[in-house]
């Protein structure tokens, strides 16, 4: 696997934790404002990986799409443990990603976001109320991999966006050990 795809993985799995996802949206302040309560941060906001929803079209036929993004961070209540109607979509830039494939990926979201809509939700989260959002936004987020040409494409577009310090890639212990037998008798 390249140096930049870990990166990229390894972003995107601090950002699925929902205390680094808000160390994340204090990079963008109007987001961070969302949240809606700092004390109880991890029952304020949900991020879900990777995110699929339930599509229900007039004829009443349902369809499950994954999302172009690679997070979906959901505002809840604390208190009610319920949707607050706002869902930021974040796409993180990939390893040769060119701008306009960024782009169609936040474009593709919109799109499938004008149907009705209802969230899958992990496990632990599954007794939120997972109807769609009333408000959407995105956040991409760029890389030191990621050409100049990408953030002043989305400068001038005037898009939400950060660039994230690169993550150091360490060696995973669990990959690089060698398998060592047991023998039971020694």
């Amino acid at each position: 696997m390249s140096t930049h795809q870990l990166q990229y993985d390894k972003l995107l799995s601090h950002y699925s934790n929902p205390l680094e996802a808000i160390a994340l949206l204090r990079e963008y302040r109007p987001y961070f404002e969302l949240i809606p309560s700092l004390r109880r941060p991890s029952d304020s906001l949900l991020s879900v990986p990777l995110p699929v929803v339930k599509l229900t079209s007039s004829n009443l036929t349902h369809s499950h799409i994954q999302l172009q993004c690679d997070l979906a961070l959901i505002m809840c209540d604390p208190d009610w443990k319920v949707k607050t109607g706002r869902e930021i979509f974040v796409f993180i830039h990939r390893p040769n990603e060119d701008y306009s494939a960024l782009l169609q990926r936040w474009r593709q979201v919109e799109v499938a976001l004008g149907e009705e809509y209802y969230w899958l939700l992990p496990w632990k989260h599954r007794s939120i109320i997972s109807d769609r959002g009333e408000y959407h936004y995105p956040l991409f987020v760029t890389l030191d991999y990621s050409p100049a040409r990408i953030n002043k494409g989305l400068e001038g577009a005037s898009l939400p966006h950060v660039r994230a310090s690169t993550p150091a890639i360490e060696a995973d212990t669990e990959d690089n050990q060698e398998d060592v037998i047991c023998d039971p008798t020694q």
